[in-house]
């Protein structure tokens, strides 16, 4: 297990610059043509789109590009501008401006959260598609599946529909304050790929539900659950 972390700058920082060494490790150790094949996690971006977007995020961070943070048409000029870049410069860029972000995450304030939280999102993206799962005990995910639940709570907080009781391999934890709470007993990095959209509805329904399956009210509002399984 990961140890307790915040979801602080400094510790989101952190738990960044491990991620960022265990992707570009697998990156470079990867077959290019694997690279080149979409990942099934996100059908419309092969694998170096996925490395794109990672770098993309920091570059635009130092550079202010800020307008449209995080919508389709930001992260997609992430991707078109490296479209065709070598890998290798992609790592390289990702290097410098990553590592300028993580020495300067307190200006993200809160949301260097969300800064992780897309990056593990990611690398797990690119695990799946590599066939390399690991890294399910690391800060970032530990990060990520607490900024993450916090932001589902406000979902369901604002819906005004029932929260949840978490019961995973590393706690319990209340998402929302609605009642009554339905209780699914369920693994930490299920319900980070579930509330991202990577589980189909049949498989959230298949978690440990102590009443009848809630499975929408797992993802984030922003994503849909996929069509068909995905098995990590």
């Amino acid at each position: 297990m990961a140890d307790v972390v915040s979801t602080e700058p400094a510790d989101c920082a952190a738990a960044y610059r491990e991620l960022r060494a265990r992707v570009s490790a697998l990156a470079r150790e990867a077959d290019p043509a694997a690279l080149d094949a979409i990942a099934p996690a996100t059908p419309e971006w092969r694998v170096r789109d996925i490395l794109a977007h990672m770098s993309g995020v920091n570059t635009d961070i130092v550079n202010g590009n800020l307008n449209g943070v995080a919508s389709d048409g930001w992260t997609d000029a992430q991707v078109a501008t490296r479209r065709d870049w070598p890998v290798d410069e992609i790592l390289a860029e990702w290097e410098t401006n990553g590592s300028a972000v993580e020495a300067n995450a307190a200006m993200l304030g809160s949301a260097a959260g969300q800064w992780v939280y897309d990056a593990c999102t990611h690398e797990h993206d690119i695990r799946h598609a590599l066939g390399a799962p690991g890294a399910r005990d690391s800060d970032a995910v530990a990060i990520a599946f607490e900024w993450g639940t916090d932001w589902l709570a406000r979902g369901l907080d604002g819906q005004g529909v029932p929260g949840l009781v978490l019961e995973t391999d590393d706690g319990s934890k209340a998402v929302g304050a609605g009642e009554p709470r339905a209780t699914v007993r369920v693994e930490r990095f299920e319900v980070l790929r579930a509330m991202t959209g990577r589980r189909s509805v049949a498989q959230m329904e298949a978690y440990g539900w102590d009443g009848p399956p809630q499975p929408a009210h797992l993802v984030l509002a922003i994503f849909a659950p996929r069509a068909a399984d995905l098995a990590e």
